[in-house]
């Protein structure tokens, strides 16, 4: 019995020893890394210390166990960061809360990669420290990801294109900054200068950049640094006038932190921010929000030695972040984990040094917290705090603020749900996503300068250099350009409209005129266009065509005038002469017009033939009924009339046909006696691709090009001419002559070459559509406003009284005058001659069966008592029945009837009186047998 009882003593120990060893540990220890003074670090601070004394004071949270927080102050050194994170790793410390700066996180992740301790940072926003390269690299806060995208959006909402970007030169500032040229060419938009700093820059070198920033073009500034010196920017661009009207500064959260964290900010400060936008991350209003907003004046009471130290965004996260870290913790021991440390055994090859680098050492649970840490959901002081697949918090959103007066106002929301709105993000996320433009909206901002206009963002860079302007010097056409003997002046309609046009802009244009080319042949547009390119010049003004290779390399404005390819011909008069009636018609629509007049009568007669008087009688004149009928209905004069009702039918049809085709003929014809007609074999460009004939073109214009690789013309063919003369000259000479058989040109330089030239005229239609229009680099805003402006002179008619002073031309009138079109031709009536000729197969199909009906029962019988049933008899039977009249036959029909019926009731008499004697023989009979037999 005492056996019995020492091994249930040994048995209960052994229990008691196994539960012993998943016992959770009293305490857990996890590091910070904070900079103590800093605008972030001093509220982090606080917070940190808070979620650590709530988290401990609440035991459903780790069931007893307690957070051990050591907090170390990198006093704003990247490098006495990295030696507190390795302090850390030497002290059995499972998770760190840090590093507060981005520069420093990337350092450490590779050593909490090495040593599997996760690092949980609120403010290390770099976008980039969220790749696989570092893999226990945990944000707790937005990524800087969504407010380059933010501010992205911000820019092209407000339609503006350059962005100068003011940055620290370190990894929070070149990557940020990165991102934000990444998320500004999704919009079009771009980084036309970069200002990066040093992260200890001096006011003398903030002036030196800013000052070559006042001399650049672009007036949207984008300023994403750090705290510590932000505000020397602004003081310095106070002093430069560049906090005024027409500027545009958008601060990153920076500022706003700056604002809620050290409010009441010194008054020249606030002078100085006037109007500048900022960006803050989103909270949304809850109730544990609020609490800890309460609580925090008495959280902070006892460090008022620096003034009164406001609760920012950050504040949020690091609280959230403790709480996070605790939840995973208390998930990690709920799946059994257990806090080991191992030796790192490549560390432990360099013991002998004075680092004493192998003392650090190995979390092993490092991974399955790092998990537990990516898998939390829960509601914080912030929201909820979740992650997604990429380790970014879920729902990210900014709020946008206008600094004005003492404080600020709030303009409206970003989130990556919906874009830019006025209402808070939340309310949108039980809503379908929407980021149409139509959607996208913020309340009104007072910019800097207090303007409330928007500014246009850009002006003409202040460095005394005028936009130099290329201007085709051409050698004919001086209407269109033309540069004055002797003087840089240029004169011509092109010019006039773009003096116009910058004469509307609301703002001054320096601007020269500089030309292009000799004088002695056409510049090549193409080549101009280029050369702006080439940065030779700033846009280009003339008669400059619009083509899809030119807006390849350079932006158009609204077209100012239209355009396009045109063929020229020498063209003859044509007289009206004794044969002018015939001209209506092709000979193929004569030839198919006529058969289709006997074709209708021949149909007509046959369908009327058995039924109509009109349409018998001896063969000579039955065809001349069928003639006369036939060609009398052109003029609707036939007297014959129609019983049938196919017949009817057939002519009703035929009466429509022709009275499209006679009304087609008379209105050719009036316009060919009345009208003076001019001819020309040649038809228009595709006349010309088929023959082989040289073609005439301008000597720098873009119809070379066009004929060769649109049009698939012999370049061989092709004969570049300068002036007028030439053209003239060309035309008239002829390809057997050694000129051209037709001349492509653009309509606007034509109709200047026929105003006075009248044996030539343009054949067939425009084969290219464009115009002429200025061109500027890409993406300039000068073409936008230009483009405006040549709108408002189409508008108030000062763009046609232009036009009319240069190209107003009446020395060659072309009233009453009409180039020869083509004759009527047969496809343009194929359609109506298809109706009839169905119409009448129809008919005579339906005729031809009434028929075959009729014989077979009217004189199969006939057929059948003669005894002729051969296929010739039966032929001559149907041929001669066919011939007959519908009403002899359908007489002879019913005669045959009577007879039949006669002869039947004869037969049927005769049968009634044999049937009487036999009745009365009957009876005499039975009484001769009756007496007999008495």
């Amino acid at each position: 019995m005492r056996v019995l009882w020492i091994l249930v003593l040994m048995i209960f120990s052994n229990g008691l020893g196994v539960s012993g060893a998943n016992k959770r540990p009293e305490f857990v220890n996890i590091g910070a890394i904070l900079a103590f003074n800093s605008t972030i670090g001093k509220v982090a601070r606080v917070a940190v210390q808070a979620a650590i004394d709530d988290v401990n004071s609440d035991p459903s949270i780790l069931g007893g166990t307690k957070l051990r927080m050591k907090m170390q102050d990198t006093n704003d050194s990247g490098f006495l960061g990295i030696i507190e994170a390795l302090r850390f790793m030497e002290t059995d410390t499972v998770a760190i809360v840090g590093p507060q700066s981005s520069v420093t996180a990337h350092v450490v992740s590779f050593i909490a990669a090495e040593l599997q301790v996760p690092l949980l940072s609120y403010s290390a926003t770099d976008p980039t420290l969220s790749s696989l390269q570092f893999p226990f690299f945990v944000r707790t806060s937005l990524n800087d990801l969504f407010q380059m995208t933010a501010v992205a959006e911000l820019v092209h909402y407000y339609g503006w294109r350059d962005v100068i970007a003011i940055y620290g030169d370190d990894d929070y500032g070149r990557n940020g900054i990165a991102a934000l040229g990444d998320k500004l060419a999704e919009k079009r938009c771009q980084i036309s200068y970069n200002v990066p700093l040093s992260p200890e820059a001096t006011r003398d070198e903030i002036t030196d950049a800013l000052v070559e920033v006042a001399l650049t073009e672009s007036r949207i500034l984008v300023v994403h640094t750090l705290a510590t010196w932000a505000p020397f920017v602004f003081s310095v661009a106070q002093y430069l006038g560049m906090m005024g009207t027409g500027y545009v500064w958008i601060a990153t959260n920076w500022l706003s932190t700056l604002l809620d964290t050290s409010s009441p900010l010194p008054e020249d400060t606030v002078h100085n921010i006037q109007g500048v936008i900022t960006l803050r991350m989103y909270t949304p209003n809850s109730e544990p929000k609020r609490k800890f907003v309460s609580r925090w004046s008495n959280l902070t009471s006892g460090i008022k030695a620096n003034g009164p130290t406001g609760l920012s965004t950050y504040g949020l996260y690091a609280y959230d972040t403790v709480w996070l870290l605790a939840r995973a913790i208390d998930a990690f021991f709920d799946q059994e984990g257990n806090i080991s440390f191992s030796n790192d055994s490549r560390l432990i090859e360099l013991n002998g040094g004075d680092l004493h680098l192998d003392a650090l050492s190995i979390f092993n649970g490092g991974r399955m917290l790092l998990k537990n840490i990516l898998q939390v959901n829960m509601t914080g002081v912030t929201g909820q705090i979740k992650f997604n697949a990429d380790g970014n918090l879920i729902q990210p959103a900014y709020e946008i603020i206008n600094v004005v007066g003492t404080g600020y106002r709030k303009i409206g929301y970003w989130s990556n749900y919906s874009g830019l709105s006025v209402v808070p993000p939340e309310t949108l996320y039980s809503m379908p996503p929407n980021q149409s433009s139509s959607s996208q909206k913020l309340y009104p901002v007072i910019w800097p300068g207090q303007a409330t206009q928007k500014p246009r963002g850009w002006v003409f860079p202040n460095n005394g250099r005028h936009l130099r302007i290329g201007i085709p010097n051409r050698a004919v056409y001086p209407e269109f350009v033309s540069q004055v003997p002797g003087t840089e002046v240029f004169s011509g309609y092109c010019i006039d409209v773009f003096t116009a046009a910058a004469n509307l802009l609301p703002y001054a244009v320096p601007y020269k005129l500089e030309p292009f080319g000799e004088g002695i042949t056409n510049p090549s547009g193409t080549e101009l266009v280029r050369m702006i390119t080439a940065g030779v010049y700033d846009a280009a003004v003339g008669d400059i065509a619009i083509t899809t290779n030119r807006t390849r390399m350079a932006d158009f404005t609204q077209p100012y005038i239209e355009s396009g390819l045109v063929v020229v011909v020498p063209v003859k008069k044509v007289n009206s002469d004794a044969w002018a009636f015939l001209r209506p018609f092709t000979r193929k629509m004569w030839v198919v017009t006529a058969c289709f007049f006997i074709i209708v009568g021949i149909v007509v007669w046959i369908l009327e033939h058995r039924l109509n008087d009109d349409f018998r009688g001896p063969p000579r004149r039955q065809c001349i009924t069928v003639l006369w009928f036939s060609f009398s209905t052109w003029f609707f004069a036939h007297r014959e009339n129609t019983v049938s009702t196919l017949g009817r039918f057939v002519l009703l049809i035929w009466l429509f046909v022709v009275l499209i085709i006679n009304s087609s003929y008379t209105a050719s014809l009036t316009s060919i006696l009345t009208v003076q007609q001019l001819y020309s074999p040649i038809t228009g460009i595709e006349y010309l691709r088929s023959i082989r004939d040289p073609i005439g073109y301008q000597q720098g214009s873009f119809a070379r090009e066009y004929l060769i690789d649109e049009l698939g013309i012999d370049e061989s063919r092709l004969v570049p001419l300068i002036t007028p003369e030439e053209y003239s000259k060309a035309l008239k000479d002829g390809p057997h002559k050694g000129g051209v058989a037709a001349v492509v040109d653009e309509r606007p330089y034509v109709e200047l070459f026929l105003s006075t030239r009248c044996e030539f005229s343009i054949v067939g239609q425009e084969f290219t559509k464009n115009g002429w229009g200025f061109a500027f680099p890409r993406d300039s805003p000068l073409a936008v406003d230009i483009s405006t402006a040549i709108l408002q002179l189409s508008e108030n008619g000062d763009l046609q009284r232009i036009h009319d002073k240069w190209l107003m031309r009446s020395a060659c009138s072309s009233a009453g005058t009409k180039f020869e079109v083509d004759r009527l031709q047969l496809r343009s009536f194929w359609g109506l001659f298809m109706i009839c000729g169905l119409a009448c197969f129809l008919a005579l199909l339906l005729h031809f069966l009434k028929m075959m009906r009729q014989f077979s029962r009217h004189h199969s019988e006939e057929l059948a008592s003669s005894g002729q049933s051969s296929r010739s008899a039966r032929l001559q039977t149907f041929l001669t029945f066919v011939d007959e009249k519908e009403e002899e036959v359908k007489h002879r029909s019913k005669r045959r009837q009577l007879e039949g019926v006669s002869n039947r009731s004869q037969e049927k008499s005769v049968y009634s009186s044999s049937s009487k004697r036999i009745r009365v023989d009957s009876p005499s009979d039975t009484g001769l047998g009756a007496g007999s037999e008495a």
